[in-house]
């Protein structure tokens, strides 16, 4: 099943997170997103372990120097 994808480069730096969030909540077990940046996305990924834990995998698939993807997968 392909990676719903989310560019989040494009969107206003305060509703990226909750963009994210968004698109990680309607995700089923099983199923990833593909988050492209234009950063290290670290702190997200600290964010979704105090909320999510044990709740998804987390796979660099690009890590810069000027986009990162990252594939989240819903456990």
């Amino acid at each position: 099943m392909p990676a719903t994808e989310i560019d989040v480069r494009v969107i206003p730096p305060r509703d990226k997170h909750p963009a994210i969030f968004r698109v990680f909540d309607s995700l089923s077990s099983g199923q990833a997103m593909l988050l492209i940046n234009d950063h290290d996305p670290a702190p997200l990924r600290y964010q979704l372990l105090a909320e999510h834990p044990d709740k998804f995998d987390w796979t660099y698939e690009m890590q810069g120097p000027e986009e990162w993807r990252v594939r989240i997968a819903r456990r």
